[in-house]
């Protein structure tokens, strides 16, 4: 089974089990926020660096993994709101609270946030050590200060750290998938942070360059949102040749810093097979031709 099938199957047993009884509207509006689901980066690192480090508990790495995207399709909901980034799209399709109303969006936010950590304690049996890791994660990069909730957080500064803004908004959820990875497979989490943080970094270069340069039929979401919203990025940082050099180069740390493990070559694999899917191709024009 590919790991985006094993994905995809773990996300819909959860779902099913979840979404039957209780008020109608809330569990279509939690299943319309899950899927279908985009590349689901996040759990596919997860499972592969559980591989990589010698997985031997499958059904604690999947809960793991269905937790960590349940976490981020939440965190796209609550972006989504008027109180945020006020997008009408998502993924090529009306935002939850289009398509539900606002109140149904927040409680859908927090209601898969809620899910999140019911999916690992109900995967824990046998390995609670594993589990308490896990949740312990989990909750620090998705809270204060240095998760997710903080990513947004910034966005009320004044003055904005770009650094502490890219890694609590994006770079948080990445280092929960490197490092829950490698708890789930019973390992020292800590070797893991630093992957985690550049692939988090990199895709939060390629996020601004793509807001800058893609349409909306492209990406299936409103563009220009940082210019129009003032909101700090690598282009207003850097310039557009200046990001997409910073992204070469954070790429390239991202595979340097994998740790020695079992399955190191397929991880590194992985991950220059990601850094080519998301780079946008208006970006491959910015790069310099070799010898000129």
């Amino acid at each position: 089974m590919g790991l985006h099938q094993r994905i995809e199957e773990a996300i819909e047993r959860v779902l099913a089990a979840s979404t039957g009884a209780g008020p109608e509207g809330l569990g279509r509006a939690m299943r319309y926020a899950v899927t279908p689901g985009g590349a689901r980066i996040r759990p596919t690192i997860l499972l592969s660096v559980a591989a990589a480090c010698g997985e031997d508990q499958p059904e604690l790495t999947d809960a793991a993994a269905v937790a960590l995207e349940l976490i981020h399709c939440a965190s796209l909901v609550h972006d989504d709101l008027p109180c945020f980034d006020d997008a009408d799209l998502r993924r090529g399709k009306p935002s939850v609270h289009v398509a539900f109303s606002q109140p149904l969006a927040v409680l859908t936010g927090d209601a898969l946030i809620l899910k999140a950590f019911e999916v690992i304690a109900g995967a824990s049996t046998g390995v609670e050590g594993r589990g308490l890791k896990l949740t312990a994660h989990l909750a620090m990069r998705s809270g204060a200060p240095h998760g997710i909730c903080a990513g947004q957080g910034w966005e009320s500064e004044t003055e904005i750290d770009l650094t502490a803004y890219h890694k609590a908004k994006t770079g948080a959820l990445f280092c929960a998938a490197t490092q829950m990875g490698a708890i789930a497979a019973g390992q020292d989490p800590a070797p893991w942070e630093d992957l985690g943080s550049l692939i988090g970094e990199a895709f939060q270069v390629a996020d601004d360059l793509r807001d800058a340069l893609c349409s909306q039929e492209e990406l299936g979401k409103p563009v220009g949102q940082d210019d129009l919203n003032g909101r700090p990025s690598a282009v207003a940082q850097y310039g557009l040749e200046g990001a997409a050099r910073r992204l070469d180069d954070i790429l390239a740390g991202a595979i340097a810093s994998i740790p020695s493990c079992p399955g190191e070559a397929a991880l590194a694999g992985l991950v220059r097979a990601y850094a080519d899917r998301i780079v946008p191709n208006a970006v491959r024009a910015l790069r310099p031709v070799p010898g000129e």
